[in-house]
């Protein structure tokens, strides 16, 4: 006996591993996340702004 093969499921899998493959891509020539570079631009903002709090007046 051979297996049953439900193409429908195998046509959505090979197009989730499209999509998958496509995102791996996108994420590695374009870095980091949106939310990942707003973090740390805050963050970097915010330490910014500390210094700048503990400078002395000349």
């Amino acid at each position: 006996m051979s297996k049953i093969v439900n193409l429908r499921t195998i046509r959505k899998q090979a197009a989730r591993d499209a999509k998958r493959r496509a995102g791996d891509t996108n994420a590695a020539r374009h870095g980091r996340s949106a939310a990942a570079r707003d973090a740390e631009q805050a963050q970097a903002d915010k330490a910014r702004a500390q210094l700048d709090a503990h400078k002395r007046e000349t």
